[in-house]
């Protein structure tokens, strides 16, 4: 049975429209004599990076929690805040590309959708990347209090988009996260880069 065709655009931030070059990192560690890699293994660690994804402590808290387990390899505490606060100030970088299709889907009548499991510092990040008001909805996991790839999210999600999930084209370069989404009901991509762009336009067909 074939599917029915998109009428809503739902799009993952991190590593879909918005890149983060590890580079800067990279730099970090080498600045303060850090092996490569820990700040990411540190800052990503599932139990501490649950609770600030589901709302149960700040992104400010998150940050302090990563320099405290950063402080024994950073040698002492103050250096290591000074090593994350740095880290941190890097904010990511849009996509033009992917922002190209975003403006060009809004203007074909499509409502787009952000998805994300994001922090408390969401919104100011989206107002400093310029990209508060290129979007029709924002679905936070901090805001809601549940993450990807629960279906709870994708349900909330396709309500803020006020669509059918048989309705809505979820795009993210996760498979954890396709496959939760597919499960929820939505069709479902995994963006492997600019070469898919071609194929979304197709599927959205506008």
């Amino acid at each position: 049975m074939a599917r029915e065709r998109a009428t809503a655009l739902l799009l993952d931030l991190d590593g879909v429209l918005r890149r983060f070059d590890p580079a800067v990192a990279a730099g970090v560690e080498r600045e303060f004599g850090l092996g490569e890699g820990v700040l990411t293994e540190i800052a990503m660690q599932w139990g501490r990076l649950q609770p600030v994804l589901t709302g149960q402590v700040s992104h400010a808290a998150w940050v302090s929690s990563v320099a405290d387990a950063l402080a024994e390899p950073a040698g002492g505490v103050d250096r290591a805040r000074a090593a994350v606060e740095q880290w941190q100030r890097y904010r990511g970088e849009v996509d033009a590309e992917v922002l190209d299709l975003v403006r060009e889907v809004r203007a074909a009548g499509i409502k787009v959708g952000l998805a994300t499991n994001a922090t408390d510092l969401l919104d100011a990040d989206l107002a400093a990347l310029g990209l508060a008001d290129e979007v029709d909805v924002v679905v936070n996991s901090s805001t809601l209090g549940v993450h990807k790839p629960a279906p709870e999210y994708f349900q909330a999600a396709c309500e803020a988009l006020a669509t059918r999930p048989a309705r809505v084209l979820f795009v993210d370069d996760e498979d954890w996260a396709v496959r939760g989404a597919r499960a929820a009901g939505l069709s479902a991509h995994r963006w492997g880069g600019h070469a898919d762009l071609r194929y979304l336009r197709a599927a959205l067909d506008y």
